[in-house]
């Protein structure tokens, strides 16, 4: 038990001390005092814009800090309470403030890969856009599966999550959705998955119980604000607007409210049927043109790697990040990091946190054991 302890208080430690150096640790509380004090100032919310900015960053600085402190005194406690239970003989308790221990560990590891989240869009919501591949009703039932997955992990972390635009497939499934992720560093967890899904399963749309293959491909890009302009050319821009289809009410499907961009240089689409008015979907599909481009733009300038390019590339063999096999077997493995779960059940239900630490671990080229080393 004693041994158990300790393994885990040096897992813990180790996380604490990476969390301290990425947050440059006194740099980061003289910060924190800085923006509490803005915070404080009545003048502030005279510009509710620059308000609001520093919010989050009191916000984001008073999380990141507040968490390492009750990690540290959680950790004290629970090792102090194990001291106790062992010289009383209290197995009971022992086991319990183990089991405390190993979701300290857990959260720590979690607060370890959020430090690595420092690329420029980060912190940002996000839209993510669900794609089936080729193969009918098969990858349309696919893509579903998929949009609900990322839609269960928004809800599990306490995100907020908005349908901007569906097209529904012909007997089942989607043909293609977006949903907005609102909350805490949407786009730098979200953007992990970005690339191609390949699904392995017996067809319960074949009479034979065939074993079948599909693919879907998953696009994220973060929402952008009004401080970044990003200029569109009216002639680089074609226009289309649609009948709506799918919720709504009759409104929506007896007009033309939906409204689709599409960005002839770089053959970006944007759409939008989320409202039962023709202007706001104009609107709401202008800000995911814009923050398409804005994403464009930031892989250029980040040089990123060909993972997330697969983001962008043929929905087939070849191109996948991850493969879901329900037949013969159950596993779940990401091709990029070699992360495997047993159980895909959970991982459809959104249990995704494993595959999107290592990928970013990876992207960041910081894996735990190099930054650790580094640390020391």
């Amino acid at each position: 038990m004693r041994a158990d302890a300790e393994a885990l208080r040096g897992q813990i430690q180790d996380s604490i001390d990476l969390l301290r150096r990425h947050l440059d640790w006194d740099v980061a509380l003289r910060r924190l005092d800085e923006v509490n004090a803005r915070a404080e100032d009545p003048t502030l919310w005279e510009k509710p814009d620059e308000a609001q900015a520093v919010m989050r960053e009191r916000n984001r600085l008073a999380d990141q800090i507040e968490g390492v402190k009750a990690l540290e005194q959680n950790v004290a406690d629970a090792l102090e309470l194990i001291e106790l239970a062992e010289a009383e003989g209290d197995a009971a308790t022992a086991d319990a403030a183990v089991a405390d221990l190993k979701a300290f560990a857990a959260e720590a590891k979690r607060r370890e890969i959020e430090s690595l989240l420092s690329g420029e869009a980060d912190m940002r919501d996000c839209f993510v856009e669900v794609n089936a591949g080729a193969g009918g009703t098969e990858a349309q039932d696919w893509a579903q599966m998929l949009l609900r997955m990322y839609q269960r992990w928004a809800e599990k972390r306490g995100y907020k999550v908005q349908l901007t635009e569906e097209s529904e497939g012909e007997q089942a499934g989607i043909k293609s959705a977006t949903i907005q992720v609102t909350g805490p560093n949407a786009y730098g967890w979200l953007k992990t998955e970005s690339g191609v899904h390949r699904l392995v399963r017996i067809s319960p749309f074949d009479a034979a119980a065939r074993r079948q293959t599909s693919f879907a491909s998953v696009y994220v890009f973060p929402v952008i604000d009004d401080k970044i302009e990003i200029e569109i050319n009216p002639a680089d821009l074609k226009t289309d607007t649609f009948r709506a289809s799918g919720a709504g009410g009759q409104h929506v499907n007896k007009t033309e409210s939906g409204v689709r961009f599409t960005h002839i240089p770089t053959g970006i689409v944007a759409a939008s049927t989320q409202d039962r008015s023709q202007h706001r979907n104009r609107a709401i599909a202008m800000d995911m043109l814009k923050a398409r481009l804005y994403e464009l733009e930031l892989r250029k300038r980040e040089e990123v790697n060909a993972a997330t390019e697969a983001g962008k590339t043929d929905i087939g063999w070849g191109h996948q990040i991850r493969s879901y096999v329900l037949a013969p077997y159950q596993l779940v493995k990401d091709l990029r990091t070699n992360v495997e779960k047993g159980n895909p059940d959970a991982v459809l239900d959104g249990e995704l946190d494993d595959f999107m630490a290592a990928a970013l671990a990876s992207r960041v080229g910081a894996h735990r054991s190099d930054a650790s080393a580094a640390a020391r």
